[in-house]
Formats: C-alpha cells, sequence, structure tokens
C-alpha cells in the first residue's frame, strides 16, 4: 500500500496535513494558535491513528515550496525532511543525501 503524506505549511495561521492511500484523501486543516512546529507533528500522529496508519506505512512525503510564510515553509520543509531522512523514503521525489563526516 502506498501512502502519500502532504504538509502545507506555507498559510501563516494554518497548517494542513493529507494521507493519500488507496485512491482517498484524508485532510485535516489545524488553526491552533500555537506556533506551527508545536501543532504540526501531533497532527500527523492524529491522522495516522485516526486511519490505523503508522510511520512505516508512509512511502512517500510531498511538503509546499511556496508562495507563502518563510518561516512556515521552513517548519513544513524541516520536518518533512526529518521524516524521510528517519524513514529512509523520498520527499518531493528526492531521497536524503546522507554523506557522514566523520
Amino acid at each position: 500500500m502506498n501512502v502519500m503524506l502532504v504538509i502545507d505549511t506555507s498559510q501563516t495561521d494554518t497548517a494542513r496535513v493529507v494521507l493519500d492511500y488507496q485512491g482517498q484523501r484524508h485532510e485535516r486543516v489545524s488553526t491552533s494558535k500555537a506556533q506551527k512546529s508545536q501543532m504540526l507533528l501531533p497532527v500527523i500522529e492524529l491522522m495516522l491513528r485516526e486511519h490505523s496508519l503508522t510511520l512505516g506505512d508512509i512511502t512517500d512525503i510531498e511538503v509546499a515550496t511556496g508562495p507563502g510564510s518563510f518561516t512556515g515553509l521552513r517548519v513544513g520543509t524541516a520536518i518533512a525532511n526529518a521524516l524521510g531522512y528517519l524513514l529512509d523514503i523520498p520527499v518531493n521525489g528526492k531521497k536524503a543525501l546522507v554523506n557522514p563526516i566523520y
């Protein structure tokens, strides 16, 4: 099963998370007054739980890259890249480049 996670933090006061799988799109928009960096991961976790999925089920991540609030875009991109690296899956179609410096 292919599960795509879509993250959109381009709007100033909202964060949108979409799970796209089995031909359906499930969306949640958070308009919390909390900072996006504090609300985004709990929203992702809640959506996964609602659909009986885990982080390990995600096969691809798409993140909005703009236009929008620079800080908001940075938050969405940072979380998407961290999850992509952790899960070893592509973000916006590209895998993380890992060149450890020891």
